[in-house]
């Protein structure tokens, strides 16, 4: 089953938790503003920050939450493992990547990205709402293990033997700018593999077979390893999201670079 859903698919789909994962790189207006002004019908607010991450510090600026705070967070917003959930975010599902992620991560076996986002939904003529959804508690139960994932001390080895993808965009990994990390640079032997490239400019993910090519130029072939990293763990998710519409499994470095550089005795690479 793709990871993905159209807006006609998910109009379709009965019975089916949606998570409006809106949500801005940097920071920005809260976004559960955005999902005030018009979200997909029964469509509940899912904050990036809170409920899919653990407070910033050393393990990075999104590390992983616990399984109890990921299956409080869940149940809250409605989420039982015997139901399907759809994400979305605004367009390129950056932020949704990350709902999907996670919650693969920590075991639920049905979950799906809307392809394009809220912008997608509305395009196609579909009903917006604007009254803020309160759930139904769910019952959902969090086993974590659900995705393969690298820690700092797999990771130089891992680009040495298989395939290090690097997310963020190409200045960040050359190390020309960091706008958000105290070290610019990437981690020796990564790959640069800029998520903006698995989508159209209308934020919708490109075709299987041209993602499936895309990988194989960048040296993610069957029979080798493959991995990601961003900067916080959250596009290196959409990544990860990719390379699975591919049909190329990965691991996430869910700490990435903000856990990298962490420790100044890591090697950093530039240029």
């Amino acid at each position: 089953m793709s990871p993905l859903i159209t807006p006609a698919g998910l109009a379709g789909l009965a019975g089916a938790t949606v998570l409006d994962v809106r949500w801005k790189l940097g920071g920005g207006p809260p976004n559960i503003d955005s999902y005030r002004e018009g979200h997909v019908p029964g469509a509940v607010f899912c904050g990036l920050d809170t409920d899919l991450a653990a407070p910033a510090g050393a393990g990075g600026r999104h590390p992983l939450p616990s399984a109890e705070a990921f299956q409080e967070a869940m149940r809250r917003l409605g989420v039982s493992g015997s139901r399907p959930v759809v994400v979305y975010d605004e367009a390129d599902s950056t932020a949704a990547a990350r709902a999907w992620w996670t919650l693969r991560y920590f075991g639920h076996p049905d979950v799906r990205v809307l392809d394009g986002g809220f912008r997608a939904w509305v395009s196609e003529g579909l009903p917006a709402d604007k009254e803020e959804e309160t759930a139904s508690p769910g019952d959902f139960v969090a086993h974590p293990g659900g995705m393969p994932v690298l820690e700092a001390t797999q990771v130089l080895e891992f680009a040495s033997e298989g395939v290090l993808l690097d997310a963020r965009a190409a200045e960040r990994y050359r190390g020309e700018v960091e706008p958000i990390d105290p070290v610019a640079g990437h981690i020796p032997g990564a790959v640069s593999a800029p998520t903006g490239e698995n989508v159209d400019p209308a934020g919708r993910f490109h075709l299987p077979d041209f993602l499936r090519e895309r990988f194989n130029t960048l040296g993610a072939v069957p029979g080798l390893q493959v991995g990601a990293y961003c900067g916080s763990g959250v596009t290196a998710a959409h990544e990860v999201l990719a390379l699975e519409v591919a049909g190329i499994p990965a691991a996430l470095y869910v700490g990435s670079w903000s856990n990298w550089v962490a420790d100044p005795s890591r090697p950093v690479a530039t240029g």
